[in-house]
Order: C-alpha cells, then sequence, then structure tokens
C-alpha cells in the first residue's frame, strides 16, 4: 500500500472525550473527514478523562500490589470502552466502523505485561479490517505478547499505538489530537509565557517525552524515527488547528520539563540507587539513574515502586523529591525539587531564564 493511498492514521487523547457526546462530535467531524479525503480511517483513542484511574483505583482496594497481569488486563478495559462509543457514535451516521482491541491488533510485545516493549507490528489485522470498513477503531496503549496475554504499552502509549498503526498501513504521516495543539517548551497549565515550539525534531521530542513531558509516549518518537513517519500535532476540536511537526533535524530545543507524576527517590548509596536503575528498566518502568548522588528518577505516574523493591530485594528508598528538567541542544539536564509546589516555581524560573542563560547543572541524568 503506497503512502499516497493509506487510510489516514489519527489519534484522539481522553480530553477528546469530556462528555459522552464529545462521541457524536467527533464521529461527525470523523465522516466529513472521509467525505473529503476519499480515504478510510484508523483512529485511536484514549479512555474518557478519569475512567483509567477509577479502574485502577478498584483494583488497588482489592490489592495493595497486584500483578502486572491484572493491571494490564484490568486498566485498558477504559480505553476498550471509549473505542467502542465512537464506534457506536460513527455506526449512527451510517459508517462502517470496528474495533481492534489489543489482541486483534497485530501489535505483540515482550512478556512485561507493564510498560511492555513493542516487537513486533503485523500489517495483516489492521489492512484486513480497513478493506472492509470506513473507520477502524484501536484502543490505545493495548497489545499481546506472543501468548495472547493482554499488555500494556506503558502512559501516554496511545501515542504508540498509533504510529504502530501508521507503520502497518504504510502511512507517511500521523495525526495525535490532544487538548493542546502541539509542544510547548513548558507545560503551558503550569508555567506562564511558554512557547508553542512549531518543529522539533524526534531527538527532542523523545528526550522531552523520556524525561517527563506529557507530550508523547518516547517510543512513540523512536518508532517514527525509524519508519520515517512524520508526527503532526493538532488540536482536538473544530478546526483541529495544526501545531507542532516531529520530523528529521538536528537537536535544538530548549525547553523545561515538568511532571508532577514523576519522583526522585534516594537510596542508602550508589551501588543500591544502580541495582534499583536496572530493576525499574527490567520491569519496564522508565527510570533515570541521576549523575550526582544515590538517585534515581521514576518517570511518570502508574508506577508502584515497593512492588518492585520487593520483587527484586531491593533496600528501601527515600522520596527525594521532583525531578525538573532543562534541555538544550539535547543534553538534558535534571534538578530536584523538594515537592511539587516547589517544582512548579523551579520550573518556572528556568523557564524565564532559557533565552539568557543555560541554568545551573545539578544533576545531570542517563537512562
Amino acid at each position: 500500500m503506497s503512502a499516497a493511498g493509506a487510510p489516514l492514521v489519527l489519534k484522539f487523547g481522553g480530553s477528546s472525550f469530556a462528555t459522552p457526546d464529545a462521541y457524536g462530535e467527533l464521529a461527525r467531524s470523523l465522516d466529513s473527514r472521509i467525505a473529503s479525503s476519499g480515504r478510510r480511517l484508523a483512529v485511536v483513542v484514549s479512555a474518557m478523562p478519569g475512567e483509567t484511574e477509577a479502574l485502577r483505583g478498584r483494583l488497588h482496594e482489592v490489592s495493595p500490589h497486584p500483578g502486572g497481569d491484572r493491571v494490564a488486563g484490568l486498566l485498558t478495559l477504559a480505553d476498550t470502552v471509549s473505542a467502542h462509543l465512537l464506534a457506536a457514535a460513527l455506526h449512527r451516521l451510517g459508517r462502517r466502523a470496528t474495533v481492534l482491541a489489543g489482541h486483534e491488533s497485530g501489535f505483540t510485545t515482550d512478556e512485561t505485561f507493564m510498560w511492555a516493549r513493542l516487537e513486533r507490528i503485523a500489517p495483516q489485522p489492521l489492512r484486513r479490517a480497513l478493506r472492509e470498513h470506513d473507520v477502524v477503531v484501536v484502543p490505545g496503549g493495548q497489545a499481546a505478547d506472543g501468548r495472547g496475554r493482554p499488555t500494556w504499552l506503558g502512559k501516554n502509549s496511545s501515542d504508540l499505538s498509533a504510529v504502530a498503526a501508521a507503520v502497518a498501513l504504510g502511512a507517511d504521516r500521523c495525526e495525535i489530537h490532544s487538548d493542546v495543539a502541539g509542544i510547548h517548551s513548558c507545560d503551558p497549565n503550569r508555567v506562564t509565557g511558554t512557547r508553542l515550539l512549531p518543529a522539533v525534531s524526534y531527538a527532542d521530542a523523545a528526550a522531552m517525552s523520556h524525561h517527563g513531558a506529557k507530550v508523547l509516549h518516547h517510543r512513540a518518537v523512536r518508532l517514527a524515527e525509524c519508519h520515517r513517519v512524520e508526527i503532526v500535532c493538532r488540536h482536538n476540536t473544530e478546526p483541529f488547528t495544526r501545531g507542532t511537526v516531529i520530523g528529521p533535524g538536528e537537536a535544538a530545543a530548549r525547553a523545561v520539563v515538568l511532571d508532577l507524576g514523576s519522583r526522585v527517590l534516594a537510596y542508602p548509596d550508589r551501588a543500591a540507587a544502580d541495582r534499583a536503575h536496572r530493576a525499574f528498566r527490567a520491569d519496564g518502568v522508565v527510570a533515570l539513574r541521576l549523575a550526582e548522588g544515590p538517585h534515581v528518577a521514576l518517570i511518570g505516574g502508574y508506577t508502584d515502586p515497593e512492588a518492585t523493591r520487593l520483587r527484586h530485594g531491593l533496600p528501601p528508598a527515600r522520596e527525594a523529591g521532583v525531578p525538573v528538567t532543562e534541555l538544550h541542544a539535547g543534553r538534558a539536564t535534571v534538578h530536584i525539587a523538594p515537592d511539587g509546589p516547589a517544582a512548579v516555581r523551579l520550573a518556572q524560573r528556568l523557564h524565564d531564564g532559557l533565552d539568557t542563560a543555560a541554568g545551573q547543572a545539578l544533576a545531570p541524568a542517563h537512562a
């Protein structure tokens, strides 16, 4: 299938579905897109806001440290519900639509249930479904291991699902729709004076995501780079304003990454921190071993450090604070703020100084 004739690949994050009516509104927009472009659609969707967290809360009420297979099997149901709601809205408009869940999509991972690594993309399931339907809806973040068991690709991994769909279909671009038009120089909801970055290299986008920016899944960016899939970021409501384009180029972005869901753990010594870093990575968690001190940064939410500690026999750690990262020309410098409010203040100060100074390097990190 040539890129020119390939179906369009679109992703809509959870903020696109603030109310049940939003599914009908998006269905009408997709119907118009099919009519105007003459092309079929592969649409990746996330869960409605709060749905995944609600399922996670119920699970932890039953078991404080549930197994990864239980977490992966349950949390992904929220995205499945969202996919079926959109398919129902499309059917109401007379469009042929179907849902391909993780075990049907052709996306195969390793046997890590949480934060699983994508190992194989089989094109046949998506291509076959799109020969028979106008729209194929794919629940984001879902896959299966080689034994057919449900796996989860990690936080923000609907981006990875979308890029994988583009690879499967031979598309040369993938549209990511969210509540912001693109990538900013820092979180615009917490820091003032941020700038929309119109073009970002694969390297910069991956680095920002790897350090906690809620922009794209870092493995999605790497997969897009490997297959030369251009990522186009757009707003998730009409007129779907185009923001940042991610593609080839030199690492040149200057940005500050702030994620209040991330945390830094302090261990008794460097050897213990090294062991912990290896253990978290073995469990598929995005973890950074900070160069200064016996510190490990856990990036994003949905991690259970106590379960990892017990599973790998790690020594206890204390929470040291929240990481705040400066990014400049591909180099990341991680600072540690004692708590959330201090992290926001630090991010504002660092962002204010982006154009005048590189800032003081407190704690460079490596993955």
